[in-house]
């Protein structure tokens, strides 16, 4: 049996191509969260690398080249994710959640020490450019690849004019959530304890305020400047909201 082809509207949507504003506070209305968060077991998302092979293999990558405190990272930010998608925005078309899972495992790609000195690009350039790369190797669908490389380009690139990909904002809400608490209220604290607790966080605040510095050393040109190099790495090394749970193993 072949496998149909999908129109280019359909590949949009299931790849999260569908445009959102790129102000989070105009999503948002001006409130905490547009639905009141609930708790949600892990359990209920299924991680997709059991089913698609692709994602296998990306995973695999990952926890080679990934520092545990990034690769951990990655997987909570797989989970804020899709519980953002699914509770906050249920109008979006559903985006594929291979394509979710490719694009958090690879959206930090770019901040590993041997990746930071090889070029004169931002990480969020570099990692695009090294999932964009990576996805083609291993035979990936070209719509998933770009989508996956757009968002990684975009995951720092927050303002309040244009738009953004439905996949780039939901990876700019999951790991502002993450590293710097903002918007703390669209995780349920039982799931947030549950996900650190999964996969902890190890120091994560101090690993990539490390990071953000290191950029700036690299690359005082870098895309990250935008956010304000001194803000940016003090807001993620003084993250309260996560301080309780960043050292746990």
């Amino acid at each position: 049996m072949t496998t149909p082809t999908l129109s280019r509207d359909d590949l949009i949507s299931l790849h999260g191509f569908t445009p959102l504003p790129v102000d989070q506070d105009a999503i948002f209305q001006g409130k905490p969260f547009l639905h009141q968060p609930t708790p949600v077991p892990l359990s209920s998302i299924p991680y997709p690398s059991s089913t698609d092979p692709l994602v296998a293999k990306v995973q695999e990558y990952a926890k080679e080249k990934l520092p545990i405190q990034t690769y951990n990272h990655s997987m909570r930010v797989f989970y804020w994710s899709t519980i953002i998608m699914q509770q906050q925005l249920p109008s979006l078309p559903p985006i594929s959640p291979s394509t979710i899972a490719l694009t958090c495992l690879l959206h930090d790609i770019g901040t590993t020490p041997s990746n930071q000195s090889s070029t004169l690009l931002s990480f969020e350039f570099q990692g695009g450019v090294i999932a964009l790369d990576l996805l083609k190797e291993l035979n990936g669908n070209k719509s998933q690849a770009e989508a996956v490389a757009e968002a990684i380009i975009r995951h720092q690139d927050l303002g309040t004019v244009g738009t953004i990909t439905a996949l780039g904002q939901i990876l700019q809400l999951a790991t502002v959530y993450d590293n710097m608490s903002l918007r703390p209220y669209l995780i349920h604290p039982d799931t947030k304890a549950e996900v650190n607790k999964a996969y902890p966080r190890k120091g994560w605040s101090g690993c990539f305020s490390a990071a953000i510095a290191n950029e700036k050393k690299l690359k005082p040109w870098g895309h990250t400047s935008h956010l304000g190099w001194e803000v940016f790495e003090n807001g993620v090394r003084e993250n309260e909201f996560m301080r309780e749970v960043d050292s746990w193993e």
